[in-house]
């Protein structure tokens, strides 16, 4: 464990599993309190919290689906209740729903609108909750997805659309808060090995053909990804704002 989050309170949203968790852990080891927001999966919330537990940080998880945007003002309210301030939050949560090409009359309509409802408009509610109360000097992280910058096949149009969105509120956001030294900026993981990957890896094309398009021809770990984010939540990353940062192997150079 290392000291360099000391005395910072995080909150991650979408902490109860993959990269989420991994992230969690992360900012445990380097000190910080944490707060993991999740969706449903409580007993997996609290598993956590008390792996951070035992890394002897302070902990909580707290019930809060993102695709009701009411729930984004109580959740900063609780974290702030219980740690007594926020540094630092990272938009982890999302849902991934690929395969049908945008003109494919079986696309259901309903379930990628409710990706939009989560990944974008649940993110902007918490992120415009949690400006205000975020102590200046404060980090704003967003967790997108290679797919925000390069597209290398079909049927993933509208789950890019919703990460490109991220990618751009960002930058604006950067804008906006870069007089309280509050930066903001993104982390585009490609592949990593989550429940969620698995999920739509069967809507994908072929995997091996994806790993040989990377010059890396492997998949990123969790644990690179969640220290990628610990280095900008970090003291060393205090003027990189605005920024993308890409955690694919190289893939789309």
């Amino acid at each position: 464990m290392s000291n360099t989050l000391k005395g910072k309170v995080v909150l991650i949203t979408g902490g109860s599993r993959g990269l989420g968790a991994a992230t969690a852990e992360a900012f445990a080891d380097h000190g910080a309190d944490v707060a993991i927001s999740y969706a449903a999966s409580a007993g997996k919330a609290e598993a956590v919290v008390e792996k951070l537990r035992a890394k002897g940080v302070r902990a909580i998880a707290i019930k809060a689906d993102q695709a009701d945007l009411t729930v984004a003002k109580p959740l900063i309210d609780s974290v702030i209740a219980e740690f007594g301030k926020l540094d630092i939050l990272v938009n982890n949560a999302g849902i991934a729903i690929q395969g049908h090409l945008v003109d494919d009359t079986k696309l259901d309509g309903d379930k990628y609108n409710r990706q939009w409802q989560v990944n974008v408009m649940g993110t902007i509610a918490i992120t415009r909750a949690a400006a205000p109360k975020l102590t200046d000097g404060g980090r704003i992280i967003f967790i997108g997805s290679l797919l925000g910058s390069y597209v290398p096949f079909p049927g993933v149009a509208d789950y890019t659309g919703t990460k490109w969105a991220l990618a751009g509120y960002a930058k604006g956001i950067a804008r906006d808060l870069g007089p309280r030294n509050i930066t903001v900026n993104v982390v585009q993981p490609g592949i990593m090995p989550t429940d969620m990957a698995s999920d739509v890896a069967g809507e994908l094309p072929n995997r091996e053909a994806i790993l040989d398009m990377h010059p890396i021809r492997r998949i990123a770990t969790l644990e690179e990804v969640a220290e990628t984010v610990c280095f900008l939540a970090g003291p060393s990353a205090g003027y990189i704002n605005g920024e993308t940062v890409n955690i694919a192997g190289g893939l789309g150079i």
